[in-house]
Formats: C-alpha cells, sequence, structure tokens
C-alpha cells in the first residue's frame, strides 16, 4: 500500500513535469512558426494545461478503467472551482476585468450542459466521443475570434497578460528535445498512476470512480494550482481565472471525449447522479460569482467555496455510492 502511494506520487509529479516542459516547447515552436501570441495562448497553453488529465484517462479507458476517466474529468472541474478557486480567492480576492472571461462563462456553461447529456444513459460511445471533441475545436476557433474582435477595440486584460507570459527567447533544438521528453514521460507516468490508484483503492474499499474524483483529480489539477498561484501573486487575476474556466472546458471536451472516441464504455451512474450535478451547480456558482455587479470574487465566497469541497470529499468517503443527489 505504502509502495503503491510513493508510486503514484511519483507519477503525478511526473505527469505534470512532463504536461509543462511539452506544452513549453510547443508554444516555442508556434512561436518560431509565426503564431500571434494570442492564438497559442488560447489554444496550445489552454489546452496543455489539460493534458495530465487526458493523459491519466485516456490511459484508464484503454485499461478498461472508465470509472477512473470518467471521475477524473468531473473530479478535476469540482476541485479547479472548489479548493483551487475557493482557497486561493480565501486567500487573495480576485476581480475580473476581462470581457473574454465573461464571455467564456456562457460556454462553461453550455458544454457542461452537453456533458450531463451525453452522460445521462450511463455510457460514453463513439458519438459521444465525436460530439465533445467537436465542441473542444469550436470553442478553441470560437473564443480566438472573440479575442481577436476584443483586441481590435483595445488590448483585453486577458490577452495582455497571456502573451506576457509567454517564453521569449529559446532555440527550436531545446523545444523539440523538452518536446520529446514530454512525449517520453508521460505515457510512462499515467501508467503508474493508472496502476497504482486501482491498487489503493481496493485496499481502501473505495471505487475507482471516487479515487478519480479526489486523489487523482487534486493530482491531475496540479498545473491548473501552480498557474492560479502564479497568476494571482503577479496580480493577473484575469489569466488565473482564465486558466481554470478553459480547463475545465477542456476538461469537459477533451478528457472526457478522448476516452470515449478510443476506448468507449460503460461507468458508474453514480457519475451523473451525483457527481455531474456537483460539476453543474459549481460551474453555475462560478458563473454567478464572475458576472456579479462588483465583478469580484472575495474572502467570503471563498470560504464558502471550500466548505463545499469539505462538504463534497465528506459525502464521497463518508456516505455509500448509491447515495445520489
Amino acid at each position: 500500500m505504502l509502495l503503491a502511494i510513493v508510486l503514484m506520487i511519483v507519477g503525478l509529479l511526473l505527469l505534470v513535469y512532463a504536461a509543462d516542459r511539452l506544452v513549453y516547447g510547443a508554444a516555442v515552436l508556434a512561436r518560431s512558426l509565426g503564431m500571434p501570441p494570442l492564438v497559442i495562448g488560447m489554444t496550445v497553453v489552454g489546452v496543455g494545461i489539460s493534458l495530465p488529465e487526458l493523459v491519466v484517462s485516456t490511459t484508464a479507458a484503454i485499461n478498461d478503467q472508465m470509472d477512473l476517466a470518467v471521475g477524473n474529468a468531473i473530479g478535476s472541474n469540482i476541485i479547479n472551482i472548489l479548493l483551487i478557486l475557493g482557497g486561493a480567492a480565501l486567500i487573495h480576492p480576485l476581480s475580473v476585468r476581462s470581457d473574454i472571461l465573461r464571455r467564456e462563462l456562457p460556454l462553461l456553461l453550455l458544454v457542461t450542459a452537453l456533458c450531463g447529456f451525453l452522460l445521462s444513459d450511463g455510457e460514453l460511445s463513439r458519438l459521444d466521443g465525436v460530439l465533445l471533441l467537436a465542441s473542444a475545436a469550436a470553442f478553441m476557433m470560437l473564443v480566438i475570434k472573440i479575442a481577436r474582435a476584443a483586441e481590435k477595440e483595445g488590448l483585453d486584460t486577458l490577452t495582455y497578460e497571456q502573451m506576457s507570459e509567454l517564453p521569449q527567447d529559446s532555440s527550436n533544438t531545446v523545444a523539440f528535445l523538452w518536446l520529446a521528453l514530454g512525449f517520453i514521460i508521460m505515457p510512462l507516468a499515467s501508467g503508474m498512476i493508472v496502476d497504482n490508484s486501482t491498487v489503493i483503492a481496493r485496499y481502501l474499499g473505495v471505487s475507482e470512480l471516487v479515487i478519480g474524483l479526489t486523489v487523482i483529480a487534486i493530482g491531475t489539477s496540479l498545473p491548473e494550482l501552480a498557474t492560479f498561484i502564479a497568476g494571482a501573486i503577479k496580480g493577473e487575476d484575469d489569466i488565473a481565472l482564465g486558466n481554470i474556466i478553459g480547463a475545465n472546458i477542456f476538461n469537459t471536451c477533451l478528457v472526457l471525449g478522448l476516452p470515449a472516441l478510443v476506448a468507449p464504455g460503460s461507468f458508474n451512474p453514480d457519475a451523473f447522479h451525483r457527481d455531474y450535478w456537483v460539476m453543474l451547480a459549481v460551474s453555475v456558482v462560478l458563473s454567478g460569482l464572475c458576472l456579479m455587479r462588483k465583478h469580484r470574487i472575495g474572502h467570503l465566497a471563498g470560504a464558502l467555496l471550500l466548505c463545499g469541497f469539505i462538504a463534497y470529499m465528506a459525502v464521497l468517503f463518508l456516505l455509500p455510492d448509491s447515495i445520489a443527489f
């Protein structure tokens, strides 16, 4: 048991590091090819933040562990809002200044609603995967269009912060080396995570769904946590919030879509009857907080979000899996 925990933690750390280096290398190459910084920030970096979830969920689905895959995607979305955003807001109130972010929020709710419709039958099919991946592509194109339109009217705070965070000086050779390293480490690390999480779940007597919703989801959300903290420290609240919103959209579309496409299958119905509704509720709460008149997420909101996280963890570990909301 102890060895399984250590190996899973090592796998999570390796996965997060590999994802970070892969995103860095891809951003450098994209910039050298003349891709606008704004587009890099919205696509390469945006998808890169969800890479750990994507790799783990796809590996789990291929290993016929769809509960782990679905739990990772839903759990990451819940944790991003309740734990990461809640904890950050409790320490440092966040201001929402970007019009782009406020335009992304309806998209978050839309893809969350689509996710619920597809999960309601207790199975993810290849058609579901196609629909979710198409939604991810449509989201990227729409957000880039919105950002460019906003940029013409005057540089939006989100686009300014994104461009300032992109790597400036690095060679293509170094970028290729980081890409190669990332592609080598990521599948090895994800295999360690999936295999050892199964061992831990059996030892603790909990389902793979619960392990995916908690331990794996928290571990794969480390990139979101790191970028959120970095953005908040620099006073870049919009990029911190933008990463949370973008990650949740990509988690819904990509992290559920790719496993469904490559290894469709059924999953524990509690993922829909209990956990999906929590994900929908916290997404609505996030939208309400960002759209309030003062556009500010303060200490009280942060405390309430953290209380919600503690209550949700208590439900998962103290009540039977058959309990649904």
